[in-house]
């Protein structure tokens, strides 16, 4: 049996160290700082805003929101009151509770994710890092310019690379949030990691349906929407481990699904630095906390030192601790 020493909670996404490998996801901790009465946000790693564009943007016609069985359908369409707003009135709130602060943004256009990074230079020594969300389902095209998107940014290597090295004027460490709704995530990534991003964000919510069954209609003011929660949890893995196995040393923080402290460790196995927990703080808004104490308590019986031990554990012929 391992002898256990002082257990170092830390992690380290490239350069950016975190204290705890629990980060909110964006989408579900809203702009500011309105968990922190739930889960003190300077206890947590970090928080990911919700994605915010460069303009004020209304988002999707109700309803937005539908239960399944196995998580939750949205199709809230990035409703913000954009980047300058944010600065302005929720980044003070974050900063005076202590939060490590992640930008998280969007946009119609190459232009537009380039606009929204330029605002969020003038506040670059506040952000640990700006996460690129490439892969919402939940927005349609409204620009006519010839840069403008049609589907999911993120479906397309070189326009997602295009996107990340216009977004350079942020002078923060970029990550790219990637989506689960293509078989060419792994070229993505590995374009994204060529245009200078220094982490992908793996997974965005998978493309899903919901049909009234009294109407005969979709159950979403945007017809389709984005399924999260436990039901996406495995595609999550297997995205993860799939990117690992072809990009060894790209980091990676791990989304999808995460709902306990052993899906978290699952997806730290399969490559992930850290994860971020999301469609969990709905049903729970203190989920991350207890998220995080139960990856300290797996982390003690199993005899392990540091979250180092159990990263790529399944690339390298499984964890070498011990159970204690």
């Amino acid at each position: 049996m391992k002898r256990q020493t002082q257990f170092d909670h830390s992690v380290r996404v490239d350069d950016v160290m975190f204290k705890s490998p629990i980060l909110l996801a964006s989408g579900t901790a809203g702009h500011a700082d309105e968990l922190d009465p739930y889960v003190p946000l300077r206890e947590i790693g970090a928080i990911v805003v919700k994605s915010m564009s460069s303009f004020e943007w209304a988002g999707n016609k109700a309803p937005r929101l539908r239960p399944t069985n196995a998580g939750m359908l949205n199709a809230v369409g990035l409703q913000g009151m954009g980047v300058a707003h944010w600065i302005e009135h929720d980044l003070p709130r974050l900063k005076k509770v202590g939060a490590t602060i992640v930008a998280s943004i969007w946009g119609f256009s190459i232009d537009d994710y380039q606009s929204a990074a330029t605002l969020l230079s003038e506040v670059s020594a506040d952000l640990a890092a700006v996460e690129i969300n490439l892969s919402c389902p939940n927005i349609g095209s409204s620009s006519n310019s010839a840069n403008s998107r049609h589907g999911i940014f993120a479906h397309d290597e070189n326009l997602s690379a295009e996107i990340v090295r216009a977004c350079a004027v942020a002078k923060t460490p970029l990550w790219a949030k990637l989506s689960p709704n293509t078989d060419r995530v792994v070229d993505v990534a590995s374009a994204v990691e060529e245009a200078g991003c220094k982490a992908v964000t793996l997974i965005n919510t998978a493309l899903g349906l919901a049909i009234d069954v009294e109407s005969g209609l979709p159950g979403l003011g945007n017809g389709g929407g984005g399924l999260s929660g436990n039901g996406i949890h495995p595609i999550a893995v297997r995205t993860i481990f799939d990117v690992r196995t072809r990009l060894p040393r790209l980091p990676i923080i791990g989304v999808g699904g995460i709902s306990r402290g052993e899906d978290a460790v699952e997806m730290m196995m399969a490559g992930a630095s850290c994860v971020q927990v999301g469609t969990a703080t709905f049903a729970d808004p203190r989920a991350a906390l207890r998220i995080d104490r139960e990856m300290r308590q797996w982390a003690s019986r199993h005899g392990v030192n540091n979250w180092s031990e159990v990263v790529n554990a399944a690339h390298k012929g499984g964890l070498a601790t011990k159970q204690r």
